[in-house]
């Protein structure tokens, strides 16, 4: 597996990947995922095993020096193998290499895994907030300190 920057001609498969992973009202339109992929401040990185995408994970760096992860998406079969963590790798590196001091997410309230792979990794639940998700679902905002005690 390998981790690349994203390319514009992955538009499509990430599009899809993204409606499979999420149901619909928390999976995002084609505008949107463009939207985020654009943003001036934003980076995509793609996993890749031989010439399959089997991932991708959007970040952004916002204001007062945070970053958000917006999506991490693995299509499924490829889960648990090592593609999120080595996404995850690549956005907290990118973040701690810009200044950023804290990074954050939010997850679905019943997505039980993924709080526990955040949490695995350091993140822990800062605040619910009901109605998060188009669909009604509520979400946990997570957040991680890339704070170094040097």
């Amino acid at each position: 597996m390998q981790i690349r920057p994203f390319c514009r001609a992955d538009f499509e498969t990430l599009y899809r990947i993204d409606q499979a992973c999420f149901a619909p009202g928390v999976s995002y339109s084609r505008g949107e995922l463009a939207a985020f992929i654009r943003h001036p401040s934003a980076a995509t990185w793609i996993a890749e095993e031989g010439q399959e995408i089997v991932g991708f994970l959007i970040a952004n760096r916002g204001e007062k020096g945070a970053a958000h992860i917006v999506t991490i998406d693995v299509v499924e079969g490829r889960r648990r193998s090592g593609i999120g963590r080595a996404l995850m790798d690549a956005a907290e590196a990118w973040a701690a290499q810009r200044g950023v001091r804290l990074i954050h997410l939010e997850t679905a309230v019943s997505n039980r895994g993924a709080q526990a792979f955040y949490e695995a990794r350091g993140y822990r639940k800062l605040e619910r907030i009901e109605r998060y998700y188009a669909n009604g679902e509520a979400a946990w905002v997570m957040v991680k300190s890339l704070a170094t005690n040097c």
